[in-house]
């Protein structure tokens, strides 16, 4: 399939999901940032006396209000891993296909509430920058970097793509870091971004990645260090073992990102993506 096949069918099922399903969740979650003046209008009986514009009121010798909106307009960011490992799935899709959907739906999503949306892509360096606009041209711009984009390196550097953000990025925004998490040494810039910026987690995850199938004598290899070793995955302990620390691995990431107030959700690349991210969405709309 060619390159503008892929983003028109992405386009076609994302834009579908975020016009019936997230585009009022997402208005509710991320609103602007706060009361913007308006306009004058003349007052009517139940309007709030506060509101008078006592210089207009006297120049016209009849009572006006000044009318507020919300100010809607957002910039909203995604920081997205373009690291190896991105590259594995075992059963619906690869990670790398399931972050492209992700984004393309909050893309969407954001250019329906005319919020500002830019990207950057991050390897173990920053690959790419794209800076924040609204528009369809430049949501289906950013899908196709995200299809065809070919990242220089294989490594993960999440402290750097933060850091990195928070430079570019000057006034408030709403930021989505999506990864696997597959990297350490991040927290202090997790939580100078989080004080400066409003940042959400999507964890992405494939269900093999947390267990070792019973089949012998197998060769693995990191695909971002490409480092190599054997692992008798016949022997019950070696097997209990790699359980228990990809478990305390991601109970680690939960409680970090708990620890700084940093909404999260678990993705998983066998199971559909909708609700997890609706009940997200929900979640920061109660607050």
């Amino acid at each position: 399939m060619d390159i503008l096949k892929k983003v028109r069918k992405i386009e076609i099922k994302t834009r579908g999901l975020s016009n019936h399903i997230f585009s009022g969740q997402y208005h509710s979650a991320f609103k602007g940032r706060g009361m913007a003046f308006s306009e004058v209008r003349e007052y009517q009986p139940g309007d709030d006396v506060r509101t008078i514009d006592w210089n207009v009121t006297a120049r016209f010798n009849t009572p006006f209000i000044k009318v507020f909106e919300e100010e809607r307009e957002l910039t909203v960011m995604l920081l997205v891993d373009m690291s190896a490992s991105e590259n594995f799935g075992t059963q619906e899709q690869f990670k790398s296909e399931l972050i492209t959907e992700l984004c393309a739906v909050i893309a969407f999503s954001a250019i329906q509430n005319s919020d500002n949306i830019g990207v950057i892509f991050f390897t173990d360096i920053v690959e790419k920058f794209i800076p924040p606009k609204k528009g369809k041209q430049h949501i289906l711009r950013i899908i196709r970097e995200l299809v065809d984009f070919k990242p220089k390196s294989k490594g993960t550097n999440i402290a750097l793509a933060l850091q990195n953000f928070n430079t570019v990025i000057k006034k408030r925004s709403i930021a989505f870091l999506i990864s696997d998490f597959v990297s350490d040494g991040f927290e202090d810039a997790l939580k100078i971004v989080n004080q400066k910026h409003d940042l959400v987690a999507l964890r992405i995850k494939d269900p093999t990645e947390s267990t070792l199938p019973e089949v012998g004598l197998i060769k693995v290899k990191d695909a971002e260090t490409n480092q190599e070793r054997w692992i008798d995955t016949n022997n019950k302990l070696a097997r209990l073992a790699y359980g228990t620390w990809w478990k305390e691995k991601e109970e680690n990431i939960a409680r970090l990102f708990n620890k700084i107030g940093i909404d999260h959700v678990l993705l998983h690349t066998n199971r559909p993506y909708i609700q997890p991210l609706m009940n997200l969405f929900k979640r920061r709309g109660h607050k």
